[in-house]
């Protein structure tokens, strides 16, 4: 039994499965992205434009791998982008729920 890599170590040998994970990883962020600016524009609070763009950086990662995967990032700055963007995220997903709870005085109980 072949054992399947998880990880790409050099642009275009994901296979013929890695395009269609990323097509899919790409129309997912877009979707839970489109989803949040949607609560966004509806609520308008800093709180929901935080978590949308938290959102964001799923969309951002995908293109951070297809980048990678076309060669056009290396592995180094794909490795450091991919993490970089998941600090964000905690912090944004950290900040939206500091926003959330001083606008309410607190956790509701």
């Amino acid at each position: 039994m072949t054992p399947v890599p998880l990880h790409l170590s050099a642009a275009g040998t994901g296979g013929v499965w890695y395009p269609l994970v990323l097509a899919l990883a790409a129309l997912g962020g877009a979707v839970l992205l489109g989803g949040g600016l949607a609560a966004f524009l509806r609520r308008g609070s800093r709180s929901y434009l935080l978590v949308a763009l938290a959102l964001g950086t799923l969309l951002a990662r995908t293109g951070v791998a297809v980048a990678a995967e076309l060669g056009l990032l290396g592995a180094g700055v794909h490795h450091v982008a991919e993490h970089g963007l998941d600090v964000v995220m905690a912090g944004l997903v950290i900040a939206a729920v500091y926003y959330a709870r001083g606008a309410t005085g607190g956790a509701s109980t």
